[in-house]
């Protein structure tokens, strides 16, 4: 449990550096917003040992189809 409160003690210590620089960029704020949330999100999946699946194997499967629809077309 130590971990997660480091996690968000570092990620909130990381959004007040950042918050000053970027308070006058609304959309810039937004981002990285968005992006601190789900980084500190999955850091915290990890230090609890959740399975995160591998982005890739998405990729994989959906083109999966594809390129065996290409391979018979040019074999």
């Amino acid at each position: 449990m130590w971990v997660v409160a480091g996690i968000v003690g570092i990620a909130g210590l990381c959004t007040v550096i950042e918050y000053s620089s970027l308070k006058n960029f609304k959309k810039d704020l937004w981002v990285f917003g968005i992006a601190m949330a789900a980084a500190t999100a999955i850091s915290i999946a990890k230090a609890l040992n959740v399975t995160i699946p591998n982005p890739l194997d998405w990729i994989a499967a959906w083109f999966e189809p594809l390129g065996r629809s290409m391979k018979r077309m040019f074999d």
